[in-house]
């Protein structure tokens, strides 16, 4: 899908036909339609196929006029729930006066980015800016799904403290596993915005300097975030293992102990169930004496492991 872009007084709106200064969003595109842009605007094929891998690693290239930035953002897991977060490469293209943004799935860029240039006084025609504002965006997504990590965990955490089950542990590695996704692409994107820094490819003015730059320090204090919160996780994995453990033992102990008192009965009808002579079988008062016998050797037994503290 090829949807165009442009911003004039009327806001943020779509057009139709693609003209100068004008944003195109190509979102889980066919092979049509990659070929019809690489075309139109001579940029190499692999700039656009490059995005619809979902392992591409960020980074900044340039090649025949043409500038490739990769970003990888994060995004909920639409096909599997054992993960809730992954992240997603974002391909964005500089050719002449027209920014091309790429990604494997639909409205990724649109529902992320567009809102932000309508909260924004700026046109496609400042391309520097909109990248910067991409950038900045991005790191604040992922500060936010970390928060919502958090509040995850602290949800999970409660329903441990009573549980004996797996069900929890396995929620907590899901988390971890989107943890783990995003340290890997913070890492990544932070590479690519150093670069884009250092080298100043996209001639960036003083103003937007200071915007990347705040960009980047929240892509560390991301980083630093999500380092915290996979160590505690970790922590809390192995703790809650532990605890998880104890309640299976206390359970066991109390149930073994439950077994050890009613077998005290049980051995004593069982002896004076057998077909031979025994005390006290001719007196009128047999069954008062042996359930008088049992009931004494189960408030014995029950004394006994309330003393040791084995209930």
């Amino acid at each position: 899908m090829i949807e165009i872009f442009v911003k004039d007084s009327q806001g943020v709106r779509q057009i139709e036909h693609i003209r100068e200064n004008c944003w195109v969003n190509i979102s889980a595109p066919s092979r049509e339609e990659l070929e019809k842009i690489t075309t139109d605007f001579q940029i190499p094929m692999d700039f656009a196929t490059d995005a619809l891998d979902p392992d591409e690693r960020a980074r900044i290239e340039t090649e025949n006029g043409a500038t490739l930035i990769m970003l990888r953002v994060p995004e909920r897991n639409p096909k599997d729930t054992n993960i809730p977060f992954i992240t997603l490469p974002v391909g964005i293209i500089l050719k002449d006066d027209i920014i091309i943004t790429v990604c494997a799935y639909n409205n990724l860029v649109k529902d992320k980015f567009i809102r932000t240039i309508k909260t924004k006084d700026f046109s496609p025609a400042n391309r520097n800016k909109i990248i910067v504002s991409i950038l900045q965006r991005t790191a604040l997504l992922y500060l936010n799904y970390l928060k919502e990590i958090n509040r995850k965990t602290s949800e999970i955490e409660e329903q441990l403290h009573e549980s004996m089950r797996n069900e929890e542990l396995i929620k907590l590695l899901s988390l971890e596993k989107s943890l783990i996704y995003f340290t890997t692409s913070l890492r990544s994107n932070e590479i690519m915005m150093e670069k884009l820094q250092r080298s100043n490819i996209l001639n960036i003015c003083s103003e937007n300097e200071d915007l990347l730059e705040d960009a980047i320090i929240d892509n560390k204090q991301a980083i630093e975030t999500a380092n915290i919160y996979s160590n505690i996780l970790s922590g809390m994995m192995d703790a809650f293992a532990s605890i998880i453990s104890n309640n299976l033992n206390i359970v066991m102990k109390f149930l073994t102990s439950i077994t050890i008192i009613l077998m005290l009965p049980t051995l004593v009808a069982s002896i004076y169930g057998m077909n031979i002579k025994l005390p006290f079988q001719d007196s009128p008062h047999a069954f008062a004496i042996t359930m008088g016998v049992s009931l004494v050797l189960t408030v014995i037994g029950v004394l006994i492991f309330l003393k040791r503290n084995w209930f």
